[in-house]
């Protein structure tokens, strides 16, 4: 998950109006941040807005002015922040940003640039970013092309220049908004049209996100964890065959799956569970993704209940977790601004260990509301929300963090040797 911090720019609408030039003044980049989590203007903005190329937008009319970066373009979603201080393209192309503009509240991203090896996904889903620092040249050597570069490749707008601070206590104290990014070269971004956008946008809850990120047919994966020196190696045999249906799968969660052994076939997300029994796979894996679960569960649902009948090992990750509880009948809501960033404690409760953890997350499950099947596992020592489950009379578990991501860095690795425990106990 990635990070970055820079500054504001409010204005207001006219009465009975949606005009942001007419009434209302606007912060612009570089601008210092105050103790307070109020978006207000400053009277002496560091960058006149007529050097500014990038502007954020959200519905109440506060704007933030910046550099612009990456795609050209304007583009809408719910403004989140990460504070992962390292893993920027790992969280840039998490499929689970769907539908999000992603704050970094760390303030040096792009200093690695980027590199295919550490994409999550052939096709980022994020709608934009928002950083603190301008992006510098790319030092390491595993760097193939600069940060800026990586972003306008793959159609995504971003914004420098922010008072990232500011903007994550705001969203902190208030929750994510909705908000509309703009970047225009040449210094004219279109701010009433990008309020009349951000206005607009209906908002995650009651999303299904998933289809617009999922894969469209079956494939089989192979490839597994990278090494130093020696990069991503390829299964050469396997102990049990995992059907893992594809809600927005991160790519090194598959990885996991093959260096533990398994056999990878990946399934649209949508798939029945008909078609996936008849894969006759050892276990199924359901996967993280982006949106509403509780819309997600229109079609997941039956198909979770029918490998549920059918008594197969299932693991759940993230979203694929949220499903699962759906599925047994639990529920969900949306939360105040919800997790994501790399060092969130959670606590393993059958051992009161702690693990630090990877976590992107918008949704949570209302623990009160699981069936008496279902112990909870792990919990955060963040909130107290629920990080896991497992079913006390089947070979079911699942957790909300990214065991994959490894932050720890290998605290949670454990889990898939679990799953296919699990897998060899029913052989």
């Amino acid at each position: 998950m990635g990070d970055a911090p820079g500054t504001p720019a409010f204005a207001k609408r006219q009465q009975g109006g949606r005009s942001l030039r007419a009434g209302g003044a606007a912060i612009s980049a570089n601008q210092s941040s105050s103790s307070s989590p109020n978006l207000s203007p400053n009277p002496n903005p560091t960058v006149p807005p007529n050097r500014c190329t990038a502007a954020l937008v959200l519905a109440d009319g506060t704007v933030i002015r910046g550099r612009g970066l990456g795609a050209a373009g304007t583009v809408v979603g719910e403004v989140c922040f990460n504070t992962g201080m390292t893993g920027y393209e790992e969280s840039l192309s998490d499929p689970s940003f769907a539908g999000q503009i992603l704050t970094f509240t760390f303030p040096h991203i792009g200093n690695v640039g980027a590199n295919g090896e550490d994409e999550e996904t052939a096709r980022p889903a994020v709608r934009g970013v928002v950083l603190r620092a301008d992006v510098t040249a790319p030092s390491n050597f595993r760097a193939t092309q600069g940060l800026d570069g990586w972003l306008a490749h793959h159609g995504i707008p971003g914004i420098a220049g922010v008072d990232t601070r500011k903007l994550t206590r705001a969203i902190r104290e208030r929750g994510a908004p909705s908000g509309a990014l703009v970047h225009d070269p040449d210094g004219n971004p279109d701010l009433d049209a990008a309020l009349e956008l951000a206005m607009s946008w209906p908002g995650l809850e009651g999303m299904d996100l998933a289809r617009e990120v999922t894969t469209t047919e079956p494939y089989e994966w192979d490839q597994t964890r990278w090494r130093l020196g020696a990069g991503y190696g390829t299964r050469t045999s396997s102990r049990f065959r995992v059907v893992a249906v594809d809600y927005g799968a991160k790519r090194n969660i598959l990885r996991c799956l093959a260096s533990a052994g398994c056999a990878v076939t990946v399934v649209p997300a949508a798939t029945s569970g008909e078609d996936i029994l008849a894969l006759c796979p050892d276990g199924v894996f359901l996967s993280n993704g982006p949106g509403d679960p509780a819309a997600t569960a229109a079609y997941a649902v039956p198909a979770i209940r029918a490998v549920l009948r059918a008594g197969l090992p299932l693991m759940g990750i993230c979203l694929g977790h949220q499903l699962l509880s759906l599925a047994l009948g639990a529920r969900t809501k949306k939360m105040h601004q919800g997790h994501r960033g790399a060092n969130h404690p959670v606590k393993d409760l059958a051992t009161g260990k702690v693990e630090i953890t990877s976590q992107n997350h918008g949704f949570v499950v209302d623990a009160a509301t699981l069936p008496a099947n279902a112990e909870v596992t792990h919990t955060s020592l963040f909130d107290g929300s629920l990080e896991g489950i497992r079913l006390v009379d089947a070979p079911v578990f699942s957790v909300q963090y990214h065991p994959e991501a490894s932050p720890g860095p290998q605290d949670s690795h454990y889990l898939f040797a679990r799953f296919t425990a699990l897998m060899e106990r029913r052989a």
